[in-house]
């Protein structure tokens, strides 16, 4: 396969997944704005919507302040965020235009008509439809994912859409977890107390995990099983262990494929290692915040070895 064409279907699976994880970062600080006590001046849910979603630099230099209406609006759909959720769904349906030929129909179908339907989506916000949307993206991206695995044929393109998405899953899901470290209590409330409870709920709710967690732990919420579902429990397809499960896996066919070996198949199998055989009391002890920038970080460097190896 043309490299051209690796690297558009390696960002297609990207941009999808990024315009959902969007949309699920924006569902938690609207979720934690309305948590019991939230509107304490220790929390700032919006602003931490806009650090955790990378556009902190850009949206300061547009926007004095973090209000609803102004994160809304850069993340969700401001054309001149590149990493807005109108941005990402352009640029998907830009990289799957360009290697059209190697997408089904219903897969370029789902693309065409998730950007033809965007703008009426969009006008609802003002209307107090923020949810609406946000589901909406949510059930796109599904749904494209959806065609994917009924429809695509199993070759090295499917291997590099679907590396794609695992990268960009496994970034959000680091993400959402940190939204909790920057959400900070207020001074009257302790660990393990409501507001708390509520916060955790939210992380859960916006990685889809809130029912899978009550089936695992058939107790409370607390913070600890929440960790080690999001980032240890291979079984969670959304936790980090799970995303770089796969991802191992998938350099491994494309190794076996091109016949050699690179620098992302052991990076990212030393990745899947500590979270293998990671204990989550450990994580907490030397800190949830401190483990997942640095493993963001990781998962950026695999990233760019990935292109290095493929798609240059």
């Amino acid at each position: 396969m043309l490299s051209r064409t690796a690297d558009n279907l390696y960002w297609l699976g990207r941009y999808v997944e990024r315009a959902e994880n969007l949309a699920r970062i924006l569902e938690v600080a609207d979720r934690m704005a309305l948590t019991p006590s939230s509107g304490g001046a220790h929390q700032d849910e919006w602003h931490s919507a806009v650090v955790i979603s990378g556009c902190q630099e850009g949206f300061y230099k547009k926007h004095d302040a973090a209000t609803p209406a102004t994160v809304v609006d850069y993340i969700a759909r401001d054309p001149d965020n590149p990493a807005s959720i109108r941005s990402c769904l352009q640029r998907a349906r830009t990289n799957g235009r360009a290697v059209r030929a190697a997408l089904t129909r219903p897969m370029w179908e789902t693309l065409n008509a998730t950007w033809l339907d965007l703008d009426s989506r969009e006008g609802r916000i003002a209307g107090g439809d923020l949810r609406d949307l946000l589901d909406w993206v949510k059930e796109r991206s599904m749904l494209f994912h959806g065609a994917v695995a009924d429809t695509m044929l199993r070759d090295d393109g499917h291997i590099f859409l679907q590396l794609g998405t695992m990268l960009e899953r496994a970034d959000s899901t680091a993400r959402l977890l940190d939204v909790k470290y920057h959400v900070l209590l207020p001074a009257d409330e302790e660990v393990g107390g409501g507001l708390d409870f509520y916060q955790w709920a939210a992380v859960l709710r916006g990685a889809s995990a809130l029912g899978s967690y009550a089936y695992l732990y058939r107790d409370g919420i607390k913070p600890w099983q929440v960790g080690e579902l999001l980032i240890l429990r291979p079984e969670m397809p959304r936790s980090l262990a799970g995303c770089l499960g796969v991802m191992v896996e998938l350099l491994g066919q494309l190794a076996d494929l091109y016949g050699r070996k690179h620098e992302c198949q052991r990076l990212a199998g030393e990745m899947h290692s500590r979270l293998r055989y990671g204990r989550i009391d450990t994580i907490f002890r030397t800190g949830l915040h401190e483990y997942l920038t640095a493993f963001i970080q990781q998962n950026n460097i695999l990233g760019l070895e990935v292109s290095k190896a493929y798609l240059i």
